[in-house]
């Protein structure tokens, strides 16, 4: 059977589209997804359905026993509050605005009996991804800032009716595919181009069918990443295998492919039917579709791998996430009353910090710990900000502690608390502690552990703090 071109739609953007419907993306045509936009190019969010969305997953608590929900005004005004993001403070700025209306939601005041309150309605649930709908499109054409010109992202990804993923596919055989993808994403978010689709975009993929990069809005070209997966026995490996094999051979119904080859693809539709009648091998980019697209690993890597760090939009390496994820299996464990900690190592300059706040947000987030304390010891100044703004979705305050006096009161503290402190004056802090505070869920997470996790200061922490969980950081093997 002879391929019938090698367009990049046929290569790997539509083996894309079959990959990412068989991962649970219902597929809309372009002309679907303009309707969903009430027919404007201008607009990126699928408001048909955001709106259902909203109405769906939001409800009012009035008592224990008593819900009610948002208005249609109010509904109405929470879409606009998305829709309506400035970018003339700057491309990242609006990126921050829109990450924290996804991740924080909106107040809106509304009247239940009577009585006006501020009520939060939220865009996606993180909590239950399953309330969620999940649609992918592609050749999603937006005009262009300034211009009646259009750039056609080739596939978007949409969570609630809001974009939050943006795709490019290139030919494998054409020269630097990956760069070429890289560059049309880059020209895309220049100020002509198409902002108002990438500020709600959080992870952006290119795709060369034996190729693959991904990154998140803003990223310069010499920080897109390479992602794999990471297994802890062969076990694993083999059921990841087996899973994507069978997601790369599972055929679409006949009322998909009706819509997937009903128009511009119409004419490789029997070269496609071909195709599933043989064994089909998983490609590159199948495992970044697979590792970064899933339903439910785009929500956790939106809700807790990206962060803001000095007006830059960082998301996380694959290091990163499984350094994290396989921290958390061992620290919340409990041995004797003591939770296991240990070091993290980073070769130098590749965000051991980030990491560190990543992990910090982890550990708060984790229902099966109900009062952490939660101390980040940096020699930083400049983190504190970042910390702060990580922290604003997960409900918690962070907290400065800058005397021994501080520092006892916040780790004595019923609520959840999440302090920061420079080594130095944590140091000091430490030896004015009088009492030995036991507590097993107060963490300490130093960053150049190398510099402090020695000599006498670590002698201090463990008499000071000995059930507490110790992990350092280090870029010094």
């Amino acid at each position: 059977m002879n391929t019938p071109s090698f367009k990049e739609d046929h290569i790997s953007q539509i083996p894309a589209l079959q990959m990412l419907i068989n991962l649970g993306y219902k597929y809309l045509s372009p002309e679907e997804a303009i309707i969903a936009r009430a027919g404007k190019t201008t607009n990126v969010i699928l408001e048909k359905i955001i709106r259902k969305q909203l109405k769906e997953i939001n409800s009012i608590k009035v008592s224990s026993t008593r819900t009610s929900i948002f208005s249609d005004s109010n509904i109405e005004a929470g879409i606009r509050a998305l829709k309506e993001i400035p970018l003339v403070d700057g491309y990242i700025t609006a990126s921050e605005t829109a990450y924290n209306l996804l991740t924080l939601g909106k107040a809106l005041e509304q009247s239940i009996d009577g009585d006006k309150k501020s009520f939060t309605l939220q865009y996606i649930d993180w909590q239950h991804p399953e309330n969620n709908v999940f649609h992918v499109t592609e050749e999603f054409s937006v005009m262009r800032a300034g211009s009646k010109e259009h750039y056609r992202p080739d596939i978007v990804l949409f969570v609630n009716g809001i974009p939050i993923c943006v795709i490019e596919c290139k030919r494998p055989d054409m020269k630097e595919p990956l760069q070429q993808a890289i560059s049309q994403h880059l020209r895309n978010q220049h100020e002509d181009g198409i902002r108002q689709l990438y500020i709600y975009a959080q992870s952006i993929l290119s795709l060369a069918t034996t190729q693959a990069s991904y990154a998140t809005t803003g990223t310069p070209e010499k920080f897109w990443s390479h992602w794999e997966e990471k297994f802890k026995s062969n076990e694993q490996l083999l059921i990841y295998n087996e899973q994507l094999n069978s997601l790369k051979n599972a055929p679409l119904t006949e009322e998909i492919k009706i819509n997937l080859f009903g128009d511009r693809f119409r004419y490789v539709r029997s070269y496609f039917d071909e195709l599933e009648k043989q064994p089909l091998e998983v490609t590159e980019q199948d495992n970044y579709l697979y590792g970064l697209c899933r339903p439910e690993r785009i929500l956790d890597f939106t809700h807790n791998f990206i962060v803001f760090d000095n007006g830059q939009k960082k998301i996380a390496r694959y290091q990163q996430y499984f350094a994290i994820k396989k921290a958390m299996k061992q620290l919340t464990k409990l041995d004797q009353g003591k939770r296991k900690g240990g070091v993290i190592w980073h070769t130098q300059g590749s965000g051991k910090s980030l990491t560190m706040v990543m992990l910090a947000q982890a550990i708060a987030m984790e229902k099966s710990i109900l009062n952490p304390k939660i101390v980040l010891v940096t020699d930083r100044t400049d983190l504190d900000e970042q910390i702060t703004g990580t922290f604003r979705k997960c409900g918690i305050d962070v907290n400065n502690a800058t005397t021994g006096k501080a520092l006892v009161d916040l780790l004595h503290s019923k609520s959840d608390a999440v302090i920061t402190s420079i080594i130095n004056k944590f140091e000091t802090a430490v030896k004015k502690i009088s009492k030995p505070l036991e507590s097993h869920d107060i963490f300490v997470l130093v960053d150049e552990g190398h510099r402090t996790q020695h000599g006498t200061f670590n002698i201090e922490m463990q008499k000071t703090l000995p059930n507490a969980c110790f992990i350092a950081f280090t870029g010094t093997p």
